[in-house]
């Protein structure tokens, strides 16, 4: 083997871990649930990430990881104290998001609740930039 063989192939393997690093997803019809039928990259495929993971609860289902998903409903009804809700809320979602390589975390996080429901509204920090207005009702 010589030498410019090596540096062509770290190149290679350089480009593969990049391409790899992109994230792919099929697209979603947010108001619908349903699927697009098309492939969405980079940031896009993030938001389709999100929102899977946003509406899935967490341990529902087995072809789902132990990571994959929320646990918000437990804070519905458990407490009254507001400040509770949100710091609590505020780490569950940042816990299920950050488990995606490109989730660096999240900003301007506001929740609320009427006793039956959970409201959150925050921005998704990533290394593909922010992700705004992101709402989550459970």
């Amino acid at each position: 083997m010589f030498p410019y063989d090596i540096e062509e192939e770290e190149v290679d393997e350089e480009q593969d871990q990049e391409e790899q690093s992109i994230p792919v997803e099929y697209g979603i019809d947010f108001e619908t649930g349903q699927l697009t039928g098309k492939k969405v990259y980079g940031i896009e495929a993030l938001k389709v990430w999100i929102w899977n993971v946003l509406v899935t609860d967490r341990y529902r289902y087995e072809h789902h990881s132990w990571n994959f998903g929320h646990e918000l409903e437990n804070l519905i009804g458990s407490c009254n104290d507001i400040d509770y809700i949100r710091i609590t809320a505020k780490e569950m979602i940042e816990e299920c998001l950050t488990v995606n390589e490109h989730i660096i975390g999240i900003e301007e996080f506001d929740a609320d609740t009427d006793g039956e429901s959970l409201f959150c509204y925050f921005r998704v920090i990533t290394d593909l930039g922010n992700i705004e207005g992101v709402n989550l009702n459970v």
